[in-house]
């Protein structure tokens, strides 16, 4: 079942913290959205990185038909085919000279086993943002986004999220957005369940991670 609709998680978040019980109430039941793909959730989120979610959309959909014309059986392209395309190819769907560069490393360092998977869903959560930002172009904060949509990962808090933060902010009535220490603290109240009342905060701007 998905994070943001468990039972447990619900009910512990309602009686834990009585601001996310009304944001809870207010957002009603949900389906988050997930990405059981880690491979392709990375590329996306490579992809994507400072871009409007239209824009983003319009060049992950041209990358993913790279997949199509290689004949990739999920419509994707494999890291052997993003490693075996020119990066003119790549620079044409939209990508930049970086994030180019930044996908072929990812496609690399997956064939060459640093970033092995069934490794990855065995280590703590730290561990597998220690080894997932070992790529470059890939920070903490993607990391954290593919523990919760890939992974699904109950207890993350990912302190750097804009989205988050004016989440927080909102419901709790403050006069900015809180801080990393201040939103650590607030969200000491959600564990183990920091991913769901994530989610909800999202949802409550009617809006994903920023």
């Amino acid at each position: 079942m998905p994070l943001g609709v468990l039972p447990a998680a619900v009910e512990h978040l309602r009686q834990a913290d009585p601001v996310l019980c009304g944001v809870i109430d207010s957002v009603g039941p949900f389906q988050p959205s997930i990405e059981a793909d880690l491979w392709w959730a990375l590329v996306d989120s490579i992809a994507s990185q400072q871009l409007s979610i239209k824009a983003a959309a319009t060049i992950v959909g041209r990358v993913a038909r790279i997949g199509n014309e290689s004949g990739s059986v999920d419509g994707r392209p494999s890291p052997e085919t993003i490693l075996a395309t020119d990066d003119a190819v790549l620079r044409e769907c939209g990508l930049s000279g970086a994030k180019t560069r930044y996908v072929k490393d990812l496609a690399a360092k997956w064939l060459d086993g640093t970033i092995d998977e069934p490794i990855l869903r065995t280590l703590p959560d730290d561990d597998v943002v220690e080894r997932l930002t070992q790529v470059k172009g890939i920070g903490r904060w993607t990391a954290e986004m593919a523990l919760i949509f890939s992974f699904q990962r109950p207890n993350v808090l990912p302190v750097d999220d804009l989205g988050l933060r004016t989440g927080v902010q909102r419901a709790y009535g403050l006069p900015e957005r809180p801080g990393r220490a201040e939103l650590t603290e607030i969200g000491e109240a959600w564990r183990p369940y920091r991913s769901a009342a994530t989610l909800y905060l999202w949802r409550s701007l009617k809006n994903g991670p920023a």
